[in-house]
């Protein structure tokens, strides 16, 4: 029996059409790939075993007039997405599951804007987003959480590997072969230049000599060639600092030293962001994104971190139940003060400046640190009430970065369709 198409290719006139279809074939199944429900999930993972995922989305309009950052923690029976046992990145000070803590509810929770919604992070979506590109996260061992957090969401879909070229594992480089996506830390927790000058000192904690005017070459070197690059600093400006500009001392942070004037974090805080974003507007071959995320405060209560203060609370708070103050109110308007100064810097030197605000949602989550259930109970180690649990609430900061890449990635299309 002849098929039709075999009958209508021996027509002249029917040539050009069938050409066109073949060519809109071509193109359709071409798009399939991208398109597919299952390049958007791990492999084993049906569509409906997790109806969240596929249900919950932004319209480009909403996205881009909702504020991401003002919301409530509400529950999410589906998380978390990866264990201890399915990611090999969890350092052991983060492994709360390792180490026997009791309570599961702090996994379950997920951050919802006011005004919209946020989707769950895609593992899949968000490789496809950077394929080809770089992301760099520059600062403490906060922004390593970040790192960790990421790498194990990921995890879902593939495992990076290990281009460092620093023997020093406070500076690793990733790379995801199949995406052609590097990722890297550059551990900087102060961003500018710092000499330590004593293990111990008055804070036993080291005594550090910061030059506020001088960004750290060891991450402002290496930041050239990637498309995103993440800035953040906060806990260990709270450190015993001796403070210089123009090469010339000009106090100090608990320094115990003789006719040096005492002046507060806030001082050196508000210096280091200010070096650190110009830094970034005079690298004349920069052109990706630069991303400040805004700290993540501290839930230590009964005490500070050296005199048994804990963070044992098991749910999050409302946001009607406790609010920014104090020495987190004042770091806060410090970063975004310095960040619209350089964002609007930027714009005239052609530079990209977005804010990743975790400070708002963060505050909200006294559940999610580590407490005593980042080691055994024998071992004399302070209670971990500045880290995040891995998996724990640091795993929303993905689902933050991933809607704001994919706004990066309309703003592109729009600036190329005008």
């Amino acid at each position: 029996m002849e098929l039709p198409f075999v009958k209508y290719s021996t027509s002249a006139q029917k040539t050009p059409s069938i050409f066109i279809l073949l060519i809109l074939a071509v193109v359709v199944l071409g798009l399939i790939p991208l398109y597919h429900p299952f390049n958007w999930y791990p492999p084993g993972l049906s569509i409906t075993q997790n109806p969240y995922e596929i249900s919950q989305k932004i319209e480009i309009n909403e996205a881009e007039t909702c504020d991401i950052f003002n919301g409530e923690w509400v529950w999410n029976p589906d998380a978390p997405y990866y264990t201890n046992t399915t990611c090999t990145e969890i350092h052991e000070h983060q492994n709360c599951m390792k180490y026997g803590r009791p309570d599961g509810d702090y996994l379950k929770w997920r951050w919802k804007p006011n005004e919209c919604e946020l989707p769950i992070f895609k593992p899949y979506q968000f490789l496809d987003l950077v394929r080809n590109k770089s992301l760099a996260v520059v600062g403490d061992s906060v922004a390593r959480n970040q790192m960790q957090s990421l790498i194990c969401l990921l995890s879902r879909v593939e495992y990076p590997v290990d281009i460092s070229d620093n023997p020093d594992q406070s500076f690793k480089k990733y790379k995801y072969a199949t995406y052609n996506f590097t990722l890297a830390i550059y551990w900087s927790p102060f961003l500018v230049s710092t000499k330590e000058v004593e293990a111990d000192g008055p804070c036993h904690t080291g005594l550090y000599n910061l030059y506020l005017d001088e960004a750290d070459e060891k991450w402002t070197t290496q930041i050239e060639g990637y498309d995103y690059v993440i800035l953040n600093g906060g806990h260990w400006f709270a450190r015993c600092s001796v403070y210089y500009e123009n090469n010339q001392r000009v106090g100090c942070r608990y320094c115990g030293l003789p006719n040096v004037t005492e002046l507060p974090a806030a001082y050196a805080y508000q210096r280091a962001f200010r070096t650190s974003l110009k830094a970034i507007n005079n690298l004349e071959n920069f052109k990706g994104v630069a991303i400040l995320r805004t700290f993540a405060p501290h839930h230590y209560e009964g005490g500070n971190w050296n005199e048994g203060g804990d963070c044992a609370r098991t749910r999050p708070f409302r946001s009607n139940e406790t609010t920014l103050e104090g020495q987190n109110l004042e770091q806060y308007r410090i970063q975004v003060e310095e960040f619209k100064a350089a964002e609007k810097e930027g714009k005239m030197k052609g530079k990209r400046f977005r804010l990743l605000d975790t400070t708002r949602a963060m505050l909200l989550r006294p559940d999610g640190h580590p407490s005593k259930y980042g080691h055994w109970p024998n071992e004399n180690v302070a209670n971990d009430c500045v880290h995040w649990c891995l998996p724990g609430p640091i795993d929303s900061w993905a689902d933050f970065l991933f809607h704001m890449f994919k706004m990066e990635g309309i703003r592109s299309l729009e600036e190329k369709l005008q």
